[in-house]
């Protein structure tokens, strides 16, 4: 079987298109493996669709399905136009629904589902939490600090709220965010929808507008906006290398 390897702002996906559906969480948790593997955050799967161009089937490293990824719509569309599966201007399906994406030349921008809230605001483990569902649930804390970052309260609220973890510091430029996610069981060098919940914790504060650079653990610029209550990512998307396996 012939793969691409793609990486957006420090994610790194392995990507492939299929006229098979069918389960391939043995399969990603093989290939995504960073030592017996090929390694990679993710495997995307594309497969035929009768309502768009395309079906993605998304699993983290772990072989655990995901509905969404926000840098993994990224590179799959990518993926897709450079395989002559979309046009530049694609629309396909995610576990969380229809996500349109745009390609020019190695720039990449994908509109998100739609953001819900999950709860209110609250307090725990002293600190202020703000819960949304951008395609995949994510739990946001502001810190004044990017070393507030804490692996184990991460964890805590990971398993408590079945939610990725995000510590997000505002500086007047920008917004800087450290992400622990769901299937990797740890911090990531990028997570987009992680980036896009944090942006909208904030926008929703009246504390950014309605655009903002916003950098990851791997200082990989990425630009989110929202119009019209939709959010949208852009930034840019690298294919690493292709193989046969």
């Amino acid at each position: 079987m012939q793969i691409s390897k793609y990486s957006a702002s420090g994610n790194d996906f392995l990507i492939f298109h299929t006229l098979i559906e069918r389960d391939y969480s043995k399969l990603a948790k093989k290939l995504c493996h960073r030592h017996k593997g090929v390694g990679a955050d993710g495997l995307i799967v594309l497969v035929p669709s009768s309502e768009c161009d395309f079906k993605w089937l998304f699993y983290n490293c772990d072989g655990s399905y995901a509905a969404m990824c926000g840098n993994g719509t990224r590179a799959c569309a990518h993926y897709a136009f450079t395989n002559k599966l979309a046009k530049k201007k694609m629309t396909f399906l995610t576990g969380a629904g229809l996500v349109n994406s745009t390609v020019k030349g190695n720039i990449v921008k994908s509109e998100l589902t739609e953001v819900s809230k999950l709860l209110n605001k609250f307090n725990e483990e002293d600190r202020e939490w703000h819960f949304y569902n951008v395609g995949v649930p994510h739990l946001v804390t502001k810190v004044k600090n990017l070393n507030e970052y804490n692996k184990k309260l991460a964890s805590k609220m990971r398993y408590k709220y079945d939610a990725n973890v995000n510590f997000v510091l505002q500086t007047k430029e920008s917004l800087h965010v450290r992400t622990y996610e769901r299937g990797v069981e740890n911090e990531t060098s990028a997570c987009g929808t992680g980036m896009a919940a944090s942006f909208y914790s904030l926008h929703v504060e009246g504390l950014v507008g309605n655009c903002a650079k916003v950098y990851p653990a791997s200082k990989e610029e990425l630009n989110l906006s929202i119009s019209k209550g939709r959010l949208f990512l852009k930034g840019k998307v690298v294919k690493v290398f292709e193989t046969n396996i």
